[in-house]
């Protein structure tokens, strides 16, 4: 796979076992690839902004400090152009679609072999998509769609904001985390219910929470 030689890979995942597991992995296949670490989403969008390009994020959907796929979401709102894999125990089709809905690159279940982790790479490197062979996506819901396509127009900060109301948090206390005015959360809270095109913070948190990951079979873990 001389062709990848030379890429800048971040692996965003917080269980140190797993990130050596996938550092090898890649350092098997690609001759020249550097690979950065993350384990949170604060370092990885550190990593992201202190390096001059990075051309693959490695993203697992269940770190500390994200919901569901409020760490995609994050990730797609703030950096656009960089491309994402999800890396998730989540194999369900349900959420390798949503995945790809909001802006993926990939989807790699991680209990797939070290021969396919590295295709997959290949083949999102090269400018491709890759699922798992053979994997039904199912029925599209158009529902579902058209609220994944809502979720994915909020910027980093209204995610932010969304993430927070549905910890249950006020808006003086949503200000003073993210060390803003508590008229720029109004403005924030306005500007997410007219996107998710509902009228009310409880409807905008269920919205939200039928994209959490509490709603996927098994423990809630990555």
């Amino acid at each position: 796979m001389d062709e990848a030689d030379g890429y800048r890979i971040l692996i965003a995942d917080d269980h140190p076992l797993f990130r050596d597991a996938l550092k090898h992995a890649l350092s098997g296949a690609f001759k020249s690839v550097e690979i950065l670490e993350a384990g949170t989403i604060e370092e990885m969008t550190e990593r992201i902004e202190a390096e001059a390009e990075i051309d693959l994020v490695l993203l697992d959907l269940a770190m500390p400090g994200v919901r569901g796929f409020s760490g995609l979401l994050f990730l797609r709102a703030q950096h656009p152009s960089v491309p994402v894999v999800v890396v998730s125990a989540h194999e369900e089709p349900s959420v390798v679609r949503r995945c790809l809905e909001f802006g993926a690159s990939g989807f790699i279940p991680k209990s797939v072999n070290v021969d396919l982790i590295r295709s997959a790479v290949a083949e999102v490197l090269g400018g491709g998509v890759w699922i798992p062979p053979d994997l039904d996506l199912g029925a599209v819901d158009e529902g579902d769609a058209q609220l994944s396509a809502r979720l994915a127009s909020l910027t980093p900060q209204q995610v932010r904001v969304l993430m927070m109301l549905s910890e249950g948090l006020l808006n003086k206390q949503i200000a003073y985390e993210l060390s803003v005015s508590e008229a720029t959360v109004k403005a924030h809270v306005s500007a997410i219910l007219q996107k998710l095109g509902v009228e009310s913070r409880t409807q905008a948190v269920i919205a939200a929470s039928r994209f959490e990951a509490g709603q996927w079979p098994g423990e809630s873990h990555s």
